[in-house]
């Protein structure tokens, strides 16, 4: 094939522009390099991979940075883009891509970073978080779970509570008052299931919450979230940790969040897995808000004696007050509410 510029005439080598018609050049440009789409798998500083739309023969991933390296709207966040995120983005043959544009959320999971003083993105497009804890080892944390509970229902993601490690549970001995909480959170509107990545007790009930739906997995170190992808995915190669014997702790083995496609529930089902976490704070929440987003407060809200002024903590005719001393909000509920909103209204002069 050739192109004509007057007599002359310049054969197109392939792989080259010629230089000298710069409308020809835009146009070639813009055939041979239009934007692809994608989907993120992981993100490591500014190093994304990629999951085309189209991919190319042998090419399933596509390593990515950020052309400019600043996304618009994201300049709060320690990292820019998350596992779920849908991009635009550059690529020439045998080079890596750069992302030129983030396309629309529907929602995103994050957390507050204490120590960086920012916005930690964990996963976006989710439609289901599962929060795994664990009921005897490591030691149940109710208050951790209800600032993930917090986080979730702001975004608007539905959760699941899943209790990991059963069989160990039960060979203890049931305790009342772990039972207690979690009948509460089954009351209030939050599924809890019961499982064991060891024995399989309780996987196919989970398998059935996570088909056909992309899932975020969330949780302590040592709850056995890596665990339940090696059951759910046996093939699938990765590390499993142990307890510290010493403080009953988990030790981190998932190091960044990453996808995971999972084979067998179908092609649009995946899990997020995100690096456990010894102590959660909600993002983008202030504490005048917590009220709003904790299920079983927020029809009470505005209805107290002082309206919304009211600190729900010594006030008469409080009706969060009321509500605590008649169960309908769980005492323990109660006291993560308070903490919650102590704990944000400090993280408000630090930010």
């Amino acid at each position: 094939m050739e192109v004509t510029q007057g007599a002359a005439q310049t054969p197109i080598v392939s792989g080259l522009v010629p230089p000298y018609n710069k409308l020809w050049n835009k146009a070639w440009y813009k055939e041979c390099f239009r934007p692809m789409k994608g989907l993120v798998i992981s993100a490591s500083r500014n190093i994304f991979i990629v999951k085309p739309d189209v991919p190319q023969p042998g090419e399933t991933t596509i390593t990515c940075r950020i052309k400019g390296k600043v996304l618009k709207g994201v300049e709060q966040y320690d990292k820019p883009l998350a596992p779920g995120d849908r991009v635009s983005f550059d690529k020439e043959p045998g080079q890596q891509g750069f992302i030129r544009e983030l396309q629309d959320r529907s929602n995103l999971f994050s957390r507050f970073n204490r120590q960086s003083r920012s916005s930690q993105l964990l996963a976006a497009n989710v439609d289901l978080a599962l929060c795994v804890t664990t009921l005897v080892s490591p030691p149940f944390r109710p208050r951790f779970l209800d600032r993930v509970l917090l986080q979730a229902d702001s975004a608007g993601i539905p959760l699941v509570i899943v209790c990991n490690k059963q069989d160990l549970y039960c060979g203890e001995g049931t305790n009342p008052d772990i039972e207690e909480r979690l009948q509460d959170w089954s009351r209030i509107g939050y599924p809890v299931l019961r499982v064991s990545a060891r024995t399989g007790e309780g996987m196919d009930e989970l398998q059935s919450h996570i088909a056909h739906r992309f899932s975020v997995l969330l949780g302590q170190s040592g709850v056995g979230k890596s665990s339940l992808i090696k059951a759910l995915v046996p093939e699938l190669s990765i590390r499993v940790g142990s307890l510290n014997e010493k403080y009953d702790r988990g030790n981190h083995t998932t190091t960044m969040s990453v996808l995971l496609e999972i084979p067998g529930l179908g092609a649009d089902t995946g899990i997020i897995d995100t690096p456990g976490m010894r102590r959660f704070v909600p993002d983008h929440i202030e504490a005048a808000e917590v009220l709003f987003y904790m299920r079983e407060f927020a029809p009470l809200a505005g209805k107290c004696t002082y309206g919304l002024s009211c600190s729900h903590q010594t006030e008469p005719g409080c009706k969060i007050l009321e509500a605590v001393s008649s169960g309908v909000i769980h005492e323990d509920r109660y006291e993560s509410f308070l903490r919650i909103q102590d704990e944000l209204s400090g993280i408000l002069k630090i930010r």
